[in-house]
């Protein structure tokens, strides 16, 4: 009988469709997602030697579907895993699956800093669309924050340096695409169970690494060019124990660290979420020193802490709002 009561209450908090805007909970929610979101993508280029871009989709986004349900049914019901807007969400995971190929097409020639900063740029295209988009008004104080945490960014990816490379751009694309996911969600999505979203993007990583295994199975890439390009030119390599291990970890944090995202920006407007989610490169810096042993540059390090300082702006400023 306990058991049957509390079921109603996990739903409730943990994947129920949000009444309405929460910015101080979408922040919290916000910071534990890109948080562990970090954690993932350090992972993902740290084993990229070893596995491809596919297996690893086909093998995370397996121990996604597996946790999700396993999810819903502790939530209140397998329902739950089904969108009301079905369009919509595949729309969303499609822009998502693309915007995951841009960003770690490039792992292995890229530093975790450099592809973290590249994708960050996705607030500048979220404040562009999200006037003719969502109709929203961006004010003097998210309109400083943001230009704060972009300029930031921009010392991150430091495009004057000498081993400056077009393989950079690839993160840059990725932050388009993610902010067309955040149009989508905001705009049409806002309705939709949280596991029904994380579920739509499980099936569509998994069936998008299934096809690149399929085609390059069937029409494989020169022997040089899966010498260049080994995590995206190459289908399906060895699996080992190593690899399984750390997709499975992978899963996890990058289940509940959308799980995270998702809930942020269906309870807060995304212009104003934006620039706190520049946090997520002082994640990367941190994980990137625990498990590269590499700090970030000088650059790196003044650009981080201008994205800092667009986070205290922002949560400054929306405090003192709800204050009055």
């Amino acid at each position: 009988m306990p058991l049957n009561l509390s079921l109603p209450r996990l739903k409730k908090v943990n994947f129920s469709t949000p009444s309405g805007d929460n910015p101080l909970a979408a922040l919290f929610f916000l910071l534990v997602g890109v948080m562990l979101l970090a954690v993932q993508d350090t992972l993902i280029k740290f084993i990229s030697d070893f596995s491809s871009f596919w297996q690893i989709q086909v093998l995370r986004s397996f121990g996604n579907m597996v946790l999700i349900i396993l999810l819903s049914l502790i939530g209140g019901g397998i329902a739950s895993v089904f969108p009301k807007r079905q369009v919509a969400v595949i729309a969303r995971s499609l822009f998502m699956v693309v915007c995951m190929f841009c960003f770690f097409s490039g792992a292995p020639f890229l530093s975790i800093a450099q592809m973290a900063a590249g994708l960050y740029t996705y607030p500048l295209f979220v404040s562009i669309l999200a006037i003719p988009v969502l109709g929203e008004k961006i004010g003097k104080w998210r309109l400083c924050a943001l230009v704060v945490g972009a300029v930031g960014a921009l010392l991150m990816l430091n495009p004057l340096a000498d081993n400056f490379s077009l393989v950079q751009l690839l993160p840059i694309a990725a932050g388009f695409f993610y902010a067309c996911n955040i149009m989508i969600l905001r705009r049409y999505c806002r309705d939709e169970s949280t596991l029904a979203l994380t579920f739509y993007n499980a099936i569509a990583f998994f069936l998008s690494g299934l096809l690149g295994v399929g085609v390059l199975a069937v029409l494989p890439f020169s022997p040089e060019t899966q010498l260049a390009l080994p995590f995206v030119a190459v289908g399906w390599p060895a699996v080992t124990l190593f690899v399984i291990v750390f997709a499975a970890l992978c899963s996890f944090l990058n289940l509940f660290g959308n799980l995270g995202l998702t809930r942020a920006y269906q309870t807060a407007e995304s212009s104003w979420l934006a620039p706190v989610d520049f946090s997520y490169l002082i994640f990367v810096a941190l994980c990137g020193k625990v498990i590269f042993g590499s700090w970030p540059t000088t650059h790196a390090w003044i650009g981080m802490a201008l994205i800092a300082a667009a986070g205290v702006i922002t949560v400054l400023r929306e405090h003192s709002r709800i204050s009055k």
